[in-house]
């Protein structure tokens, strides 16, 4: 050390410049190089140790000359010497070592060591998020019972309350406009009030009683009807010689000696969308209602702030413990009424369910809601669905609350198994099939959603 201090000390008293002594400097780096870098990294130091070097060199020559025109042309002649740099060997990564105190060892089959960039920033650490919890699937049904089937009281509360009102106004109207016609108080019905479907203040039905004499009426079954449905009837006028036209009120809606629906409907509807004041007494309820006009049934359509119900009215016949609805089906086919069971559905179901703290209700409630929520499905809310659960709590099928999703995936896998068949059998009357008016295509898409969902019930609870 004290000979290289001496060396320096005559370049500087000779007027050498800095360019000699930093050549020495470089010169001892260069040859510890390749014991602190190793072989390749010591190649890699030199080269760019070289290039450097040599700049330093032309340029001091050109300061000793005190020629400024030489020392630029010493620079521009010492640059193409700097591209050694770039094709200097790169240290291939698994063979850097970045830490001299960690000793050396092979690194593990499958293992790459990365550099470590001390001029990168630290990156921050991933902390992982905490894996999702799996909902059962009795709590899914239940999340989706309380999320998507909930509707706030006050909207229900309301809803009863306009369509109660909607109801006496049209009730008062019959009463005034036909006074000939023996019809009975009209009374609401539907999930509205009963619950049994999807819980919803949007839907809900106004039935209006035909009160029939039954000296001057009879039933004909269903099977003996020209549809050999036994689901529909038809209402006979009886013992005419005795008692002519003109005896009952109702003869003028007979067609063909039988009591016909569709003419009783065509006159309700005309009377709907022509002779009430729907403005007057919808500013009177709050509320904009409107008629229908190019539906075949008779809805209206009833709209407030907070909520909008969609009423169907019904006209209903009672005989011979029967109930009949003035619903024929779609076609040529005329006077025939359609036999509801819906009175004595809800009645069982809840019957049922007070017996053994059962959940048909909220099973039946969140079916009917995904049931119409899938186009591929609506056919099957309602009255089906209902049926498949009866039978179910006829087999003796345990319905407590903790067995929801057991029950649920069980009505699933019925299904499936009455539309492979293609008949589901009413629980009131097994000679009824509940499929008879759906196509074949129907039952088919069906058959396909439900075999899926029956294997994982989840594909149903998806949001869309």
């Amino acid at each position: 050390m004290a000979g290289l201090g001496r060396t320096q000390g005559r370049r500087q008293e000779d007027g050498g410049g800095g360019g000699s002594g930093l050549g020495a400097v470089l010169d001892f780096v260069l040859a510890n190089a390749r014991l602190v870098l190793g072989v390749s990294g010591a190649a890699v130091l030199a080269i760019a140790t070289l290039a450097v070097k040599r700049l330093i060199e032309r340029a001091a020559g050109a300061r000793d000359d005190n020629d400024p025109k030489a020392e630029q042309k010493a620079l521009e002649e010492a640059w193409p010497d700097l591209p050694l740099i770039k094709t200097a060997p790169k240290l291939p990564k698994k063979q850097r070592r970045e830490d001299l105190s960690e000793p050396l060892r092979p690194p593990a089959p499958g293992e790459a060591r990365e550099p470590s960039d001390c001029s990168a920033p630290p990156e921050p650490l991933e902390v992982e998020p905490s894996p999702r919890r799996c909902l059962t699937l009795q709590e899914q049904l239940l999340l989706h019972y309380s999320s998507h089937l909930a509707v706030p009281e006050e909207h229900v509360a309301l809803a009863q309350e306009l369509a109660r009102g909607v109801c006496a106004e049209l009730q008062s109207f019959l009463r005034s406009k036909c006074p000939e016609l023996p019809f009975g108080s009209l009374f609401l019905r539907g999930p509205l009030l009963d619950g049994l479907e999807a819980l919803a203040a949007d839907r809900v039905d106004f039935m209006l009683p035909v009160v029939l004499d039954p000296a001057l009426w009879s039933l004909i079954p269903g099977e003996e009807t020209v549809v050999r449905n036994p689901r529909y009837w038809m209402i006979k006028r009886t013992d005419l010689e005795y008692f002519p036209r003109g005896r009952s009120p109702w003869d003028r809606f007979i067609v063909g000696r039988y009591l016909s629906s569709n003419v009783l409907n065509e006159t309700l509807h005309k009377m709907l969308v022509a002779s009430i004041n729907w403005p007057a007494i919808g500013s009177l309820l709050g509320t904009v209602i409107r008629p229908l006009v190019a539906s075949e049934e008779l809805k209206l359509e009833v709209k407030h702030e907070q909520v909008e119900l969609n009423v169907t009215l019904f006209p209903v016949v009672e005989m011979e413990s029967k109930v009949l609805l003035a619903a024929p089906p779609e076609g040529l086919v005329e006077n025939l009424w359609l036999e509801s069971f819906y009175r004595a559905e809800v009645s069982r179901v809840k019957e049922l369910d007070a017996a053994d703290c059962g959940a048909r209700q909220s099973c039946l409630r969140i079916l009917n809601g995904l049931c119409k929520s899938h186009p591929s499905l609506r056919k099957l809310s309602g009255s089906p669905l209902t049926h498949v659960v009866l039978h179910l709590g006829a087999a003796g099928s345990a319905w407590a609350e903790e067995n929801l999703a057991a029950r649920f995936q069980q009505v699933l896998e019925e299904l499936v198994g009455y539309l492979e068949q293609g008949v589901l059998p009413s629980y009131f009357n097994p000679k009824i099939n509940l499929f008879c008016e759906l196509l074949e295509e129907e039952i088919e898409e069906m058959g396909f959603m439900l075999y899926r969902a029956a294997s994982e019930p989840e594909l149903l609870l998806k949001e869309k």
